[in-house]
């Protein structure tokens, strides 16, 4: 079992006014769960959870700022300087779910939710679990699942 740590140094900080959650190797892709970390940071706790309910209910689009080629380009993205967007649903339910575990630690250490920040949201690609389809004539073909680490870290 691997001893997980976190990629954020707590030296600037109040260590008893943070809380933290991860999720490790979770099944999705890292490049759209990039994307949404880096939408949500600087977000509240309850706007980042508002912000990916409307994400899995398709009606806010993710702003994807580098692997955006050949994107179609959203309406709902006037307000950032990026308009290719998509809606990574899958990746959104389950940093929604990092997101609920925060909260909950943030409330067990007795932090006030209205007013936790997200100050760290990252995200590290994870080992990917190789599989291989039979083809025609003896060969085969890749498919691989990607699995990602996802940490956020909220201050009061």
């Amino acid at each position: 079992m691997p001893n997980w740590g976190y990629s954020f140094s707590e030296e600037k900080y109040d260590s008893e006014r943070l809380a933290k959650a991860a999720g490790r190797d979770l099944r999705i892709k890292p490049k759209q769960a990039r994307e949404i970390c880096a939408v949500i940071k600087g977000m509240r706790l309850n706007e980042a959870k508002t912000y990916l309910e409307k994400v899995i209910r398709m009606e806010q689009s993710v702003p994807f700022r580098r692997h955006n080629k050949k994107q179609a380009h959203r309406k709902d993205l006037k307000q950032f300087k990026w308009d290719a967007g998509r809606y990574p649903r899958k990746a959104a339910a389950r940093i929604y779910e990092i997101l609920t575990q925060v909260e909950s630690n943030a409330e067990y250490q007795g932090l006030d939710i209205d007013l936790c920040r997200i100050i760290h949201a990252a995200t590290q690609r994870g080992r990917k679990i190789k599989r291989y389809i039979e083809r025609a004539y003896g060969r085969s073909s890749p498919y691989f699942k990607h699995l990602t680490h996802v940490e956020i870290i909220v201050y009061e």
